[in-house]
């Protein structure tokens, strides 16, 4: 494609249908025309037999199938089971032995309720919930690729998920804010900072091919947007037609130009307008006070600067160069993208320019640097900046279908539309404030996929939900809604849900209340092969998905050291803010390790504050299956490997959890049968039963007999408990080491 192309006009779409069948035992016939590419329309709550096991709709639907196959719900999960389970699932968090008390003791009817409201309106809600979204996102505070550059400014869009999430900010205007919050909400720094979306891809920030590098950013963001917000596989259709699902590759690229004319900003500031102003005074107060000294040491600079320049340029292809030495009026806005890429790379501090004065240079400009610091009294602070993005100007440059995805061959120019089976609609691509200089574009997109009347949005949106609270989606490839992924198990409640979405506002906490209430929420997991009516169920609906009893789930390795610093008592809820980069282990590369904070307290936040490094992933994330940062996950993995047993059994973190966790027990229990049974509360959240107290004293026992003196308490620290003999300090480490193994630790009943 050469660099001074310009846009032409679109296609006309095309619509086909594609079948879509539901699974065994739950057969539903629909097509592409009929579901899920039509809006969704409410409807009918089912009649059932068991009318008083229905708590909300969902029940009717869930206990509709259920009875069309002959089974039964499940029992009701014991409170505290139930306790933990939601508290997990709203907070990422264990109970606290005084929450568990107060719901023991609340014999209201409301008191479950009551408990729900309160997770939901507490603030580790939100930094929960942003964890499943980064996932999607695909976040990360680093470009990736070999030299896996610092974004400095990323986790300011992590923080604006959780504030979004913890606010209930209506989940159509958080989609608006991240496409489009430039475009959209120009004065609201958050939703200049919610663009930060549109940076989270992986990034060569070094290429010397800059038109593969631009390409392979915008077929990321294009295949990212299909798979986050409409449950598409649209980066299949990049070099062809998509084999399966009725997506053109003319969709492809007419979604990717919606993105064409973007550019990257780290110098946009997060600022009201009023804000803004003043900094805008004071700075110019500042630059008419220096600007004599300032002419000077450009002046100084110039010459060594530009040959820099010119140097580094040469990296780059001739076509390249020639359009950075071009005006930046008689720029194509494709030149103009190219030449923000290169100078990006080309550019020098002043500092390093200076390093290559002479002797006496070097001297004239630490001395005019002298000179320009007597001013820094009428110098602004710098406002608070932000990785956000803004269109290069009011005009795009055009947009191709490429031959099997490839920028060297370009075919017909297309204009930015939507997939052709969803809409023929012309996009909107007004703005709605002059002063604004974007194409819309965006905006345009961003409108379209909030609308109440898109297919998509909504039913993508609750599926990812329910996936999360019952352990598998409604149709249980999130991210594939196309005929490759598997039909959905409840099309009706899906569709049934969606509207109640719309309905609620678009509020994700209406729906986290709705599905958690419901009784199909509440049921036990309890499986027992002997009962007749478990047997039963397995052989009609052996995976469960008809859920006539809860699934059970592992936590993940962000929730597993939340419980472990929770349980401890040393988890720091500190929000928000630069990443928290915790001790590593030994042995790993000095090329990618990061220097763990100097503050131990700093080291124990939340893991959503955890540094996100893209080629060094934390090593308790990586091994209980993190995904690897560079692509959209919506289901993580669930492995079971001999790594995840070591870092849990000889891991130095799991040691000084165990060592922290044997201090608070040991300096908050009277005796021995309450310091058991307050370990029991504090890790698995119930209280230990006889035999596993007196199976806890004999183990207690057995290793106070095999203790010595020749612990090494530098490697096996004790805790400090006031007047413990080392024996049994010793002997309660090894205790609450096992508790934090156990698979009732790592599991949610």
């Amino acid at each position: 494609m050469a660099v001074g192309e310009t846009a032409a006009e679109e296609t006309a779409p095309k619509n086909t249908a594609v079948e879509n069948t539901a699974v065994e035992n739950t057969a539903v016939e629909n097509t592409a025309a009929e579901w899920p590419f039509t809006p969704p329309a409410r409807p009918e709550v089912p009649a059932v037999r068991r009318g008083d096991w229905v708590t909300n709709a969902i029940d009717a639907f869930v206990l509709e199938k259920l009875e069309a196959a002959g089974l039964a719900p499940g029992d009701p999960a014991d409170r505290l089971t139930l306790l933990r389970r939601v508290t997990f699932d709203l907070t990422g968090l264990p109970p606290t032995v005084e929450e568990q008390q107060a719901f023991l003791s609340d014999t209201s009817p409301e008191a479950y309720q009551r408990v729900v409201d309160r997770l939901l309106a507490s603030p580790r809600y939100g930094e929960r919930w942003a964890q499943h979204w980064l996932d999607l996102v695909r976040y990360a505070e680093t470009n990736g690729f070999k030299a896996d550059e610092l974004r400095p400014l990323a986790h300011k869009y992590r923080d604006y998920v959780i504030q979004a999430l913890n606010d209930d900010l209506p989940y159509d205007r958080f989609i608006r804010q991240q496409l489009a919050g430039d475009e959209l909400e120009p004065d609201n720094p958050q939703a200049l900072v919610a663009t930060g979306l549109n940076r989270l891809y992986p990034d060569e920030s070094n290429a010397a091919n800059l038109e593969q590098r631009r390409q392979e950013i915008l077929d990321d963001i294009t295949e990212t947007t299909g798979l986050v917000f409409m449950g598409l596989t649209m980066g299949c259709a990049q070099c062809h037609d998509h084999k399966f699902d009725d997506i053109l590759q003319e969709d492809y690229f007419r979604l990717q130009a919606f993105f064409a004319p973007m550019i990257p900003r780290d110098d946009v500031a997060a600022a009201t307008p009023a804000e803004v102003a003043e900094h805008e005074r004071k700075r110019s107060e500042w630059e008419a006070a220096t600007a004599g000294v300032r002419a000077e040491i450009d002046a100084l600079l110039a010459e060594k600067r530009g040959s820099a320049r010119k140097y580094a340029l040469t990296k780059f292809r001739q076509e390249i160069q020639d359009a950075v030495d071009l005006p930046e009026s008689q720029r194509t806005p494709y030149q103009q993208q190219i030449t923000l890429m290169a100078l990006r790379q080309a550019d020098a501090k002043a500092d390093d320019v200076a390093e290559k004065l002479s002797d006496e240079g070097k001297q004239r400009y630490e001395d005019l640097k002298k000179q320009l610091a007597e001013f820094d009294h009428l110098k602004p602070e710098p406002l608070p900046a932000a990785m956000a993005v803004t269109d290069m100007g009011d005009v795009s440059p055009p947009t191709y279908v490429l031959a099997t995805g490839n920028w060297r061959d370009p075919l017909e120019e297309v204009d930015p539309g939507f997939p052709h089976f969803l809409s023929r609609d012309t996009p909107d691509t007004s703005v709605d404030n002059p002063l604004v200089a974007s194409t819309g574009r965006r905006a345009a997109l961003a409108r379209w996929l909030a609308s109440r009347e898109h297919p998509l949005t909504a039913r993508v949106m609750v599926n990812r939900l329910w996936q999360h609270h019952f352990g598998q989606g409604i149709v249980p490839t999130p991210n594939d809604f196309g005929v490759q992924g598997e039909a959905a198990t409840h099309p009706e409640l899906l569709d049934w849900l969606a509207v109640e979405f719309v309905e609620q506002g678009f509020s994700l906490k209406a729906m986290h209340r709705l599905m958690v209430t419901s009784s199909t929420y509440r049921q036990s997991s309890r499986f027992e092969p002997t009962d007749p009516a478990h047997a039963k169920a397995v052989q009609i609906d052996g995976q469960n998905r008809l859920l006539w009893r809860a699934r059970r789930q592992r936590l993940g390795g962000e929730a597993i050291r939340d419980a472990m610093l929770a349980v401890t008592g040393e988890l720091n809820t500190r929000m928000f803010g630069p990443s928290a980069r915790p001790r590593l282990p030994e042995g790993i590369s000095k090329s990618y390790r990061w220097e763990e904070d100097n503050e131990v307290a700093s080291r124990h936040r939340r893991s959503i504050y955890v540094f996100a490094k893209r080629n060094m992933r934390y090593p308790l994330f990586e091994a209980f299956d993190q995904p690897d940062l560079h692509h959209s996950c919506a289901v993580r993995s669930l492995t079971t490997t001999a790594p995840q047993a070591l870092l849990l059994l000889n891991g130095e973190f799991s040691f000084q959890r165990a060592r922290h966790f044997a201090g608070r027990v040991l300096a908050a229990a009277g005796d021995q049968d309450e310091m058991i049974q307050t370990a029991y509360r504090l890790a698995w959240g119930r209280p230990a039963t006889e035999d596993e107290i007196a199976t806890a004293k004999d183990f207690l026992k057995q290793q106070r007999a095999s203790f010595t003196s020749e612990v090494d308490e530098s490697a096996y620290p004790l805790p400090a408990a006031d007047g413990v003999p080392p024996e049994l300090a010793t002997a309660t480490v090894d205790f609450c080491h096992a508790l934090l193994n156990a698979n009732e630790f790592l599991f949610i009943d």
